[in-house]
Parts: structure tokens; sequence; C-alpha cells
């Protein structure tokens, strides 16, 4: 991050290649869509570029870019909600049957889906991007406990979900 901060093309290099994949399987946990994970994940990166003289030495970096990856985030999420409520739908559209397909599996992400969106996250910085407590919370804005109460509530949903024999294809 110093290299990237003082401009060296090497270290940026390195940096968005490290942690582009975990952006990437991040956003699309939590979107369920590759094309707008890669959209989320372009924005990000134009906002710690443009942010990159804010992080401070010493400091651990994916908590900061994870929480700069949040705000784009939740920013696109109001961004979409705005238009959806000036948008008119013009003819219903069918609704999917549940379980319709044979069961070949556990897709994780199709599991993910069935948390709410801070447990949604909270599981995937943790397990996805392999980040500490410490790091989700701070780069959730979170307490340590808060995180920890996200993450059991979560992995008992997950285990009641799993144990119902419900089809996460």
């Amino acid at each position: 991050m110093l290299g990237y901060q003082r401009g060296d093309a090497a270290a940026t290099t390195a940096l968005i290649r490290q942690v582009s994949p975990l952006l990437l399987r991040f956003f699309a946990s939590q979107t369920g869509s590759r094309a707008e994970a890669e959209d989320l994940l372009q924005d990000t990166w134009l906002q710690i570029h443009k942010a990159r003289h804010t992080h401070r030495p010493g400091e651990p970096v994916l908590p900061w870019i994870y929480a700069i990856a949040r705000h784009v985030r939740v920013d696109s999420y109001r961004r979409s909600q705005r238009i959806r409520s000036r948008e008119q739908i013009m003819s219903p559209l069918p609704e999917p049957s549940p379980g319709a397909g044979p069961r070949s599996g556990v897709d994780f992400d199709a599991l993910l889906a069935v948390l709410p969106a801070s447990q949604r996250e909270v599981v995937s910085m943790l397990k996805v991007s392999g980040m500490s407590l410490e790091e989700v919370a701070r780069a959730t804005a979170s307490s340590v406990g808060s995180v920890k109460l996200k993450a059991h509530r979560a992995y008992e949903k997950l285990r009641s979900v799993l144990r119902s024999g419900d089809d996460v294809v």
C-alpha cells in the first residue's frame, strides 16, 4: 500500500492482483450477479485510488479497503433503489417455482442469499476473505461483539436451512 501511495506501478499491480479476487467474491456473494460484482469492483478501485492518501501507514490495509467496498456497494444499492422507484412495470413477470430443478449440491452463493444483507456481509468477510473479527468490525464500523452476534445468527440460519433440506442450488 505504501508503494501504491508513492505511485510505484509494480506495487499498484501487486495490490490489485492480490485484492481484486477477494473483492470480486465479496461483491458476487452480495449481489448474486457477476456483471454487477465486476462493476462494483471497478467502482471500488476508483474510490480506493481517490482515497489512497487517507490510508495511514501501519494500519491494516484490508479493513480499509473493505470499508470502501462496503460503501460502494451501499451507494450502488441506493442508486438502484432510486431508479427502481421511478420505473413503471408494464406487465407482471411470472414467479419462478421454488425447488424447480434437481438438487445437485449446495451453491454457496445461493446459500448465502437466504441471509439478511448484514449477516451475508459478515460471513463473506470472515469465511470468503479470511478476515479476522477485528478486521471485519473495523470494515463494517461495528464492534467485535456485533460482528460475533451477526456471524452466530448467520451460522444458525444456515444450519437450519441445510437441515431442512430446502433446495439450495
